[in-house]
């Protein structure tokens, strides 16, 4: 009996990988007009009516720093020209991760959460950046701990207006998705609260209010403090898969998958899936078939994707995407799938020889 027939029988079917599909790039460009700002951890979403709108971090100075701001961009040409940023929120602390989605009936809910993390370095850059600290005079030191927490933004009206920011039970840098039977589902981590709690909620009035729905358990051995920045995708067979940044000792770096088979109410204890790189954003192409996009954060440098034929229970070998990367500080990418059949990924990176991070975006097909 093969290595390959031992795996088999043994049930280790994460193992068995498939070679990876060829794809073709057609293109890797810049896409951030303010190459004068550092921007951070994206999210491209498609729209029904085939406009594309991307949130990130933006109007930043570094990858921790205190100016962070919630932005979007704009392109009906599917990626070849974006439009100049808009300011969706600008808080008086650090505005950091922005996920979008469009629900069933139109609506665009953006997320982000907020960060004092910043405040451990104002020290250390006084002399550098003596202007950093002046950021603190927007708010006292007790409103400014009031500020943070997990938000987001509704908008019905094609992101021209948005609604005050609402608190939310998650966060996670990819935002919510909306299931087959019209709920909304937010798989994440609890932010700034007591108690860590990893999970899912939801919400039944298109992205209003939203309530607890079930947590996804640790894995035997884990810590979940040690689980972070998760995103869902709900499968052709009607299961929901969602993938786990892991940071726990064993499986360190690498994605955790976890799995429901009744709607998000229970969960499996997550699972290796052997790929090392984070976080995983995950698309249901039209064909049914699962990809997986994340960033590579070792040589090489860059970002990769991985496809699933078998609805999440088994992934390809890797496909890299970009590999030219000059170091770890990348990442976060999402991807959509064009009517045309391209695929269209953006993430963010620090280019060789610059230190403000740019917006990259490939154009790319499976062959």
């Amino acid at each position: 009996m093969t290595r390959r027939e031992l795996l088999a029988a043994a049930g280790c079917h994460q193992m068995l990988r498939a070679a990876p599909p060829a794809i073709r790039v057609e293109s890797v460009d810049v896409i951030s007009h303010q190459p004068e700002f550092y921007h951070g951890w994206p999210t491209v979403a498609r729209r029904a009516n085939g406009e594309l709108m991307l949130v990130y971090s933006g109007g930043r100075e570094a990858h921790v720093c205190p100016f962070g701001r919630v932005e979007l961009m704009r392109s009906r040409d599917g990626g070849r020209s974006w439009s100049w940023p808009e300011v969706l929120w600008d808080s008086a602390i650090d505005d950091r991760d922005a996920g979008i989605c469009e629900t069933a009936k139109g609506t665009l809910l953006v997320t982000t959460f907020t960060s004092l993390a910043y405040e451990n370095e104002l020290p250390k850059v006084a002399q550098k950046y003596p202007w950093w600290g002046s950021v603190n005079l927007r708010a006292a030191a007790g409103q400014r701990k009031t500020m943070l927490g997990c938000w987001m933004m509704r908008s019905t009206d094609n992101g021209y207006s948005w609604s005050t920011p609402y608190r939310v039970p998650v966060n996670s840098p990819h935002g919510p998705i909306q299931l087959a039977d019209g709920r909304i589902l937010y798989a994440g981590k609890q932010l700034w609260e007591a108690a860590t709690r990893v999970g899912v909620a939801e919400s039944l009035d298109d992205g209003r209010t939203w309530r607890w729905l079930a947590d996804i358990p640790a894995r035997e051995g884990d810590n979940l403090s040690d689980y972070h920045e998760l995103h869902a995708v709900e499968t052709a067979d009607k299961r929901i898969v969602v993938h786990i940044r892991n940071h726990n000792t064993e499986n360190e770096r690498e994605t955790l998958q976890s799995e429901s088979a009744d709607g998000g109410r229970t969960w499996s204890a997550p699972k290796p899936i052997g790929v090392w790189g984070l976080p995983s954003h995950l698309l249901r192409l039209r064909n049914g078939d699962l990809l997986m996009s994340y960033g590579h954060r070792q040589e090489p440098f860059g970002v990769q994707a991985r496809i699933s034929r078998d609805h999440g229970r088994s992934w390809s070998e890797a496909i890299v995407i970009s590999k030219d990367g000059a170091g770890g500080d990348l990442g976060y990418p999402s991807t959509v799938e064009l009517p045309d059949g391209a695929l269209l990924t953006v993430w963010y990176e620090l280019l060789a020889g610059s230190s403000r991070a740019a917006l990259r975006q490939a154009r790319w097909r499976l062959a």
